[in-house]
């Protein structure tokens, strides 16, 4: 009769075991919990104390450069940032590198100003002795019967292309009051007056560069009223308007004589280049029907067309005059070479010309005519 009583008190036993040790557990946790917010409330109050004892007392040394950059550039001017050096080296160098975002900012600004660079081939160089072989004609074959001899075939000749190089630089100015002002974008500043004058030199030198420390110029190479496969290579091929001072008398039919001399696989990837006022003379032009040769893009962002190519407008190309040649066609990224070095060299010099700071840049720039088969011109002449 007594063993189902102590069978019964053991499981009892058990739970409150149970029972208890659930408890335990769960103040710990709390107790645990509570501990670390006690914990994150001292170290707040520690980074405040932390932060306070870093703080220069205003007022107690106006001459300190820390209060005085606080009081002049936040309280009296609302910037919230102090330019202290735009150096990214050790500052008695002297100079520094070309920040990486800078360089790319040129080369894209580059691309939208200096058009004959969109359209040309472009080749960077780690030297100014860049040389490029070209061949002039390609391998000779002929028919022959079964059993007839093979006699020997011509081999294909090369010509060397070694583009006329010079120093292209820029040396903008600021004063070190205005470099010292917070609210003066120093990159964007940099950035604007040196691609601004590279492209300005630039976009001369590809057109009419005489190639004594420049770049050579497409219209600045022999020309010849010669075909193709006839005249010497390196001279460019133009056709004579028949008129002394004016495109002559069928400018439509000479436009359309002008993007026939140029081979078809040329044509693929061709565009005219001109200037402005030629362009005005040019889009008057019709056809017999009354239709204008002209056509302006329909997409935002696509180049307008003549003749179905697209118009390349380069403030540097001559206007319509006697002897000059307005107006060029051809696949430009076949007929010109651009070598130049891909880093841009800039010198920060503030010791010169006190109390400007001078940004000294430079760049090695060459250029030249590739293919003179890719490229045709239209000359004003009788």
């Amino acid at each position: 009769m007594d063993s189902p009583t102590t069978n019964q008190t053991a499981p009892d036993t058990e739970l409150e075991q149970s029972f208890d040790l659930v408890a335990r557990a769960d103040k710990a946790e709390s107790d645990i919990a509570m501990l670390r917010t006690d914990v994150d409330e001292v170290k707040a109050r520690v980074d405040k104390i932390g932060k306070a004892a870093q703080r220069p007392a205003i007022g107690s040394d106006p001459a300190a450069p820390e209060v005085k950059g606080f009081v002049d550039h936040y309280l009296r001017r609302g910037s919230e940032t102090e330019l202290k050096s735009i150096s990214g080296a050790v500052a008695s160098d002297g100079g520094y590198a070309v920040p990486q975002q800078i360089d790319a900012a040129i080369a894209r600004t580059l691309t939208e100003l200096s058009p004959i660079r969109a359209i040309a081939q472009v080749v960077q160089t780690g030297s100014a002795g860049y040389r490029k072989l070209v061949t002039t004609g390609g391998t000779a074959s002929g028919w022959v019967s079964e059993t007839a001899g093979r006699p020997e075939t011509d081999t294909p000749d090369f010509a060397e292309i070694a583009p006329p190089t010079g120093e292209l630089y820029a040396n903008p100015a600021a004063s070190q009051a205005m470099l010292d002002d917070a609210g003066f974008d120093l990159e964007s500043w940099l950035a604007s007056e040196i691609a601004m004058e590279f492209a300005r030199a630039e976009g001369a030198a590809f057109v009419n560069g005489s190639g004594s420390d420049q770049p050579e110029g497409f219209l600045s190479a022999a020309t010849s009223t010669a075909a193709d496969g006839v005249r010497a290579f390196g001279t460019l091929q133009y056709l004579g308007t028949g008129d002394a001072a004016t495109l002559g008398a069928n400018p439509e039919d000479l436009l359309l004589d002008l993007v026939h001399t140029l081979k078809a696989g040329h044509r693929q990837g061709a565009s005219f280049v001109m200037n402005s006022a030629t362009l005005a003379v040019i889009r008057k032009l019709k056809t017999a029907d009354g239709a204008f040769l002209w056509q302006p893009g329909l997409v935002e962002g696509q180049p307008d067309r003549l003749l179905g190519y697209p118009v390349v407008e380069a403030g540097d190309m001559p206007d319509i005059a006697a002897d000059a040649t307005p107006i060029a066609f051809g696949n430009f990224h076949h007929g010109y070479l651009i070598a130049e070095r891909s880093a841009t060299r800039i010198l920060r010099d503030p010791f010169t010309n006190k109390p400007f700071v001078h940004f000294y840049a430079t760049k090695r720039v060459g250029g030249q005519v590739l293919d003179s088969e890719a490229i045709k011109l239209l000359k004003v002449e009788v």
